[in-house]
């Protein structure tokens, strides 16, 4: 088998990071046990770049190249965007109507002119909601259409398969052409 590169990513279907491997966790490492690793990635993971540096995070992350796709914004390496959960704005969600329902009291000792709980939109006899021939004489309650949701966040993750990401901590170290 031909021997890793330092630095090189790889996934890994055990549950254990090789000899000279170690997961990609975001853990701090010292610089000084791991000199030519960190030549190569320095801190664009973290750390302070005096005594440590920190390993990528790619526990709940989705891997994606550096650069610009066709339509997308540039990416740096190490930068790290999205979330895990999202609370959707009024203008993401899509256009749709309440209907209003309305149910004829027919009998006169049930009507009142205060809601209460269980009441529904009547109208005595055979009236008409609502017609463009009628000039309104009261205005609705502001409880009559109240706002609903409670605006939590919700999961946003795609389909996934939990394995383990690994970095090389020593193997060869890769030239440049």
């Amino acid at each position: 088998m031909m021997e890793s590169f330092t630095g090189e990513i790889q996934l890994f279907a055990f549950n254990f990071a090789p000899a000279q491997w170690a997961f990609c966790q975001g853990q701090l490492v010292a610089i000084q046990q791991n000199t030519a690793l960190f030549s190569l990635i320095g801190t664009q993971f973290g750390g302070n770049g005096q005594s440590t540096f920190q390993l990528p995070n790619l526990g709940g992350q989705v891997v994606a190249g550096a650069g610009q796709g066709p339509g997308l914004s540039p990416w740096v390496q190490g930068e790290q965007e999205g979330s895990q959960q999202v609370s959707l704005l009024l203008q993401e969600i899509p256009q749709h109507t309440h209907g209003l329902r309305a149910y004829d009291q027919r009998d006169a000792t049930k009507r009142h002119a205060t809601p209460a709980n269980g009441d529904a939109l009547a109208l005595p006899g055979n009236a008409a909601l609502a017609t463009k021939d009628v000039t309104p004489n009261t205005q609705f309650p502001l409880q009559m259409l109240d706002v609903t949701g409670q605006s939590l966040p919700h999961e946003n993750m795609q389909p996934y398969l939990a394995l383990n990401f690994c970095i090389c901590l020593q193997g060869n170290f890769p030239a440049f052409q």
